[in-house]
């Protein structure tokens, strides 16, 4: 899609924007060039932010069958979905259980442009997309095409990838969740990821504060206390709150340095 076809469809090309450029970190090519331009430039300060847009991939699909195939969810709200590409949600949880039900949900245009590769589902589950944005829960949870394709009185998989550090303020995620939980019934889980400092140097974390505070970056880092803190109430399952890359990795995984990741990952299960 070039810009002046953008534009007419209500998108801005000239400003990036998380999935645009999350999708370029995973080599797609529905961005733009302020999309690639951010991407570069957070890719100068911090070399190994691909490495951790794959890692945090690869934890989706990683979860999404634990859902499916070990905990017999058939119901994912999947919400900052992004672009299309390999293995969405609803393709790893169709695949080892075809019934699954599936709502995406995200706030950039260009994703809802995409819609019908995300709504291809197998014949005996469904798919649906609501163009939406977390910061206002109660409209996800009030849409109709949430309520025709999921039944919230069973247990569903939340899903919250790499979408909770666009929420920026000390402590401001956690009444999102809260009410997204509360909406859900005893035996859903909740799965997310969300970048962190923590494990840079003093130097990197001063670095990263301020890009945050010239605007040069849209991710609002959260240590690891307030990351679990997400997940109070709820039952974590093993091995707990770790990097993207070592919860229930691969047998053949190559673990990298937990300063490469940067993503903290919880998979936890409402009681």
């Amino acid at each position: 899609m070039d810009d002046r076809t953008a534009a007419a469809r209500g998108i801005d090309p000239t400003q990036p924007h998380p999935a645009r450029r999350y999708n370029y970190w995973l080599g797609g090519k529905d961005n733009f060039a302020a999309d690639r331009a951010s991407g570069d430039e957070l890719q100068r300060h911090f070399p190994k932010v691909r490495d951790g847009a794959v890692a945090n991939r690869a934890l989706l699909q990683r979860a999404t069958r634990f859902l499916a195939e070990e905990a017999g969810i058939r119901q994912f709200l999947d919400i900052g979905t992004g672009l299309p590409t390999a293995d969405n949600t609803h393709e790893v949880a169709q695949r080892h259980a075809p019934a699954s039900r599936i709502v995406y949900v995200d706030n950039d245009p260009l994703v809802m442009v995409h819609a019908r590769a995300l709504l291809n589902s197998s014949p005996e589950g469904r798919t649906a997309y609501i163009e939406a944005d977390l910061n206002e829960p109660e409209s996800i949870l009030a849409h109709p095409v949430l309520h025709e394709t999921l039944d919230l009185k069973q247990p569903v998989g939340l899903m919250l990838i790499a979408v909770l550090h666009f929420i920026h303020g000390n402590g401001a995620a956690q009444p999102i969740v809260g009410k997204l939980l509360d909406a859900l019934p005893s035996g859903s889980f909740l799965v997310a990821t969300h970048a962190t400092s923590d494990f840079g140097t003093p130097e990197q974390q001063a670095l990263y504060q301020q890009l945050i505070a010239q605007g040069r970056s849209d991710v609002w880092t959260r240590p690891r206390e307030e990351f679990a803190a997400l997940f109070d109430g709820l039952e974590l399952i093993d091995p707990g709150v770790v990097p993207a890359s070592e919860w229930r990795p691969e047998p053949d995984a190559v673990i990298p340095a937990r300063s490469d990741i940067n993503i903290w990952t919880a998979v936890g299960r409402k009681p």
